[in-house]
């Protein structure tokens, strides 16, 4: 296998403010765009060459990543005129592989934060003839998910939508976003119309025969999809608790980027980010958090499991906990801020005007 698509087409609407003025693989995390810690994993995986299917703000990712060769890879963009959803997004970006009728494409979503052993999904797909080899992962509450029951080879026998009571829970096994195609089997996919692989495309292959072969590999996994996602999965590659090539320094409890600010009594934990140019002051206290670039977090604040903005202050003694600051927004002094908060990019909140507990 040397070929692979990258989905990264999607408008990241639950990451918002996040996704404003950044498509969701290209928010940072552990210190760099979240897509090369994808890109880096493929790489070391033996992939070479690999065509980014992008549609949302598709016009940052070639400034940044160029032709690939700085990563030891060839890149190529291939841009959707109208959103086709995961399949139509595959099949969109075909004429651009290289691979013959039988040979394994690998597919992967561009908002998964995993531990997957790709080569090890290769030789199962391999070893077993199969058409489709998904990536499958258990869940201890699979009601969120739609379901992929295999049988006692691995091959899978249903695509099941979300269970709706406990009956329907027949397992636990669910879709974890990384596939291998043999090549034939993407150019079925109706070509210039949405179409999803995961309720038309794989349904409709399992109804015509085919062989889709599942392969269960319970080594980290993380959907990405929610700022509280974002911010633990960026905290677990710091952590070194989520694998990856890509992360700009060794793995531990902070890290700071080179030219970033951080006053000596700060104190900086569970895995928190400091991005390039921002500044933390005397005294401030970040857990398990994510500080962007331009940031400045004045003396005092505290912040929990949260994310902070390109560009964005948050002002002096300001208590922030599960909470997502725009870029470019401000949050003024003594202010608290608590789960699930979202603050809007460029948005001003004055001195002292949210709390959650009295002034006392």
């Amino acid at each position: 296998m040397t070929e692979a698509i990258l989905l990264v087409g999607g408008r990241g609407t639950r990451l918002r403010p996040l996704t404003v003025h950044t498509p969701k693989p290209m928010v940072p995390a552990a210190g760099v765009p979240f897509l090369t810690h994808q890109l880096a994993r493929a790489k070391a995986a033996g992939v070479e060459h690999i065509v980014l299917a992008t549609s949302y703000l598709a016009e940052v990712f070639e400034p940044y990543f160029g032709d690939g060769s700085a990563l030891g890879l060839r890149l190529e963009y291939v841009t959707e005129e109208e959103p086709l959803g995961t399949g139509g997004a595959i099949r969109n970006v075909a004429s651009r592989l290289h691979s013959g009728p039988d040979d394994p494409v690998l597919i992967f979503n561009g908002d998964i934060l995993t531990g997957l052993d790709i080569r090890a999904l290769v030789r199962t797909h391999a070893a077993t003839g199969a058409d489709v080899s998904l990536h499958l992962t258990k869940v201890t509450d699979p009601r969120a998910y739609g379901l992929v029951p295999t049988d006692g080879t691995g091959r899978v026998t249903a695509f099941l939508e979300k269970p709706q009571t406990p009956e329907e829970i027949v397992t636990d096994q669910i879709n974890a976003g990384a596939y291998v195609f043999r090549r034939s089997v993407i150019d079925t996919i109706p070509p210039g119309r949405p179409v999803s692989v995961e309720r038309e495309t794989f349904p409709g292959l399992l109804a015509a025969g085919a062989h889709l072969q599942g392969m269960v590999d319970s080594t980290y996994w993380l959907d990405l999809g929610t700022p509280a996602a974002f911010v633990r999965g960026s905290a677990d590659l710091v952590l070194g608790r989520a694998p990856s090539p890509a992360v700009p320094g060794r793995c531990g409890d902070r890290l700071v980027l080179p030219t970033a600010s951080v006053a000596m009594d700060a104190k900086l934990t569970g895995g928190t980010v400091v991005g390039d140019g921002a500044f933390v002051g005397e005294g401030a206290r970040i857990f398990g958090s994510t500080v962007l670039a331009g940031a400045v977090v004045e003396p005092g604040a505290v912040i929990t499991d949260s994310l902070i903005g390109a560009r964005s202050r948050i002002g002096r003694r300001s208590v922030l906990t599960g909470t997502v600051v725009g870029d470019g927004a401000v949050v003024g002094a003594d202010n608290e801020l608590r789960d699930g908060v979202r603050v809007w990019c460029d948005a001003r909140i004055p001195a002292g005007a949210v709390r959650f507990s009295s002034d006392q």
